[in-house]
């Protein structure tokens, strides 16, 4: 096969996808954002190229090393995209290089090895033959092939990634799913091997799972409320799904998710994730992964909050927004100035009841509230970050508090948990297992008695500098009580004494206690400290963190402000 026809498949595939316009002989001048980040990649290049087994002799030859040095196909398949952008970008010190593009035809030879039968690859920490994680991998190698289909004497590189693709693709049109994002995930794979290599059976499979309806709920929440980590991802290939089957409607659903993460935007940049359903729950994550989305729909909108957003993201994560540079070279219509920012919210107190979140922000400092888990409070201010606020009682072994809904009453917002402790009289003497198994004889169907109870309320009211949180924990009296206040690492605890034999624990019993991280403080105050129960029967063992412990017994009744 000879080069005209690589090209003319490349210039095809861009005809019929969403990186419309692509073509390095009519090209407009790059702009100095993208070009910058032509550089970073080329940065990362040089070290990857340690990561390749290079030995023609190696069962695993041209395999790319994961972090415990397994040859992976999921790693090989991001490594080459990355040689791929170095490879065909005039700007970088790899363009064109002859010994990247056989370290790539290799690289493409062991994805073949890699593939199984049935077209699939495995993600080796957990999925074996799997169509998801193979069209994660489609979309990093269709928009590589795409890329070096344009560089000359790239032949022997494309055929064996063509061959990949089209194994991938036969893997996609039939194969299953784990998780609501792998959905759109192979529906966006399977277009990118049809822009390239049209096949009608790929845009019925897509047409199959678009049946199921983009799973965003009024909130503009996707199922996963993984904000920072699917989110994003599901974003991306949702535009890629509407552009490549020309379905703008489905672009309403990215639209409604942007603006909602304005709301969900910390003042730093960061994102918050302690709502999300999957693994990036609880985690440090800024905004990098919605860049893309960000930029195309700013663009194409003229939205000038969008705009904004993508100059916060390049201000708080510049140098991770290359994750997604392939499409930024493909997709020309990017490399358009951003219209003239907007003003992004930056005072609100706002409810995301399907998400079970109510975000709190005034200027520099803002709280996250959130049902349904037990560290249901986080605050921000600058740098300095309690990432979490928890109270447990000693009841019955199960006294950690969580609540399953916020409710708004007046300016505060209230969560609360009732719990009762009962004891149980003997079984009915007519129901009697014979043999006397417990099994046989639910507590379901004995008579409780001495019923113990308790009521937890806490009340959230913003103030101009802050919070107020006040807490009442009520019925059985004299029940142990341990409030945690738990910070991120790395800064600077005052006013709190250190727990004897506890690393990383404070009791808290002054007026005022600081936490300084760089120039910024949170302050809290007061404290209380009646015993030194910090780790109760029944609550969660402690974060590996610095956490400041107030503790009392009921009925309790204390109020803190946070500022």
């Amino acid at each position: 096969m000879n080069r005209r026809n690589f090209t003319k498949i490349g210039t095809t595939f861009i005809g019929l996808s969403p990186f419309s316009g692509f073509a390095w002989a009519e090209k407009p001048q790059k702009p100095n954002w993208l070009i910058k980040l032509i550089h970073l990649n080329d940065s990362y290049i040089k070290p990857s190229l340690q990561n390749q087994i290079q030995d023609k002799n190696h069962p695993f030859y041209g395999a790319i090393l994961n972090g415990e040095e397994i040859p992976d196909a999921v790693a090989t398949s991001g490594v080459l995209a990355m040689w791929a952008i170095g490879i065909a970008s005039p700007e970088s010190d790899y363009y064109q290089s002859t010994n990247l593009l056989n370290q790539f035809e290799s690289g493409a030879q062991f994805l073949l090895k890699a593939q199984h039968r049935d077209g699939t690859i495995d993600l080796l920490s957990s999925n074996f033959h799997s169509p998801p994680d193979t069209a994660f991998s489609v979309e990093k190698i269709a928009r590589a092939y795409t890329l070096l289909a344009t560089v000359p004497k790239a032949e022997k590189a494309l055929i064996p990634t063509k061959t990949y693709l089209l194994r991938a693709g036969e893997a996609l049109v039939i194969g299953g799913i784990h998780t609501p994002n792998h959905r759109w995930v192979v529906t966006a794979a399977l277009l990118q091997i049809h822009a390239l290599f049209p096949d009608k059976r790929y845009v019925a499979r897509a047409e199959e799972w678009l049946l199921e309806h983009i799973d965003i709920d009024p909130d503009g929440q996707y199922t996963e409320k993984s904000a920072g980590g699917y989110t994003a991802i599901v974003n991306r290939v949702l535009i890629d799904v509407a552009l490549g089957l020309n379905k703008p409607e489905i672009l309403d659903a990215v639209r409604k998710n942007l603006n909602m993460t304005m709301y969900y935007t910390h003042p730093n940049g960061e994102v918050v994730t302690e709502a999300s359903n999957r693994q990036d729950k609880g985690t440090i994550n800024f905004l990098q992964g919605y860049y893309y989305s960000y930029r195309k729909l700013a663009i194409r909108d003229a939205n000038p909050q969008f705009a904004a957003m993508c100059r916060l993201i390049e201000e708080t994560a510049k140098d991770r927004i290359s994750d997604n540079l392939s499409a930024y070279l493909l997709e020309q219509d990017l490399w358009k100035e951003l219209p003239t920012s907007g003003k992004l919210p930056t005072e609100y107190v706002k409810a995301f009841p399907y998400s079970g979140v109510v975000r709190i922000r005034k200027g520099n400092w803002d709280a996250t509230l959130l049902s349904n888990n037990p560290g249901f409070l986080t605050f921000q201010k600058g740098k300095a970050v309690l990432q979490g606020m928890r109270i447990a009682a000693s009841f019955f072994g199960k006294g950690q508090f969580q609540s399953t809904s916020i409710t708004q009453q007046g300016n505060s917002w209230v969560l609360t948990n009732a719990l009762e402790g009962p004891y149980y009289q003997p079984y009915p003497k007519d129901k009697i297992d014979p043999n006397g198994n417990l099994s046989n004889m639910p507590r379901t169907q004995r008579t409780k008695s001495e019923i113990q109870y308790l009521r937890y309320t806490t009340s959230v009211t913003p103030q101009e500098n802050g919070i107020q949180v006040d807490f009442v924990i009520e019925g059985t009296d004299g029940v142990p009580v341990s409030l945690e206040l738990i910070f991120r690492p790395g800064g600077i605890l005052s006013g709190i004494i250190p727990m004897p034999g506890r690393d990383k624990s404070f009791l808290f019993d002054s007026k005022i206690a600081q936490y300084t991280m760089g120039e910024d403080s949170i302050h809290i105050s007061p404290g209380l400290q009646q015993h030194k129960g910090i780790v109760l029967r029944g609550a969660l063992l402690p974060m590996d963190a610095p956490t400041v412990y107030l503790t009392g017994f009921t009925p309790f009744k204390h109020s803190i402000k946070i500022y």
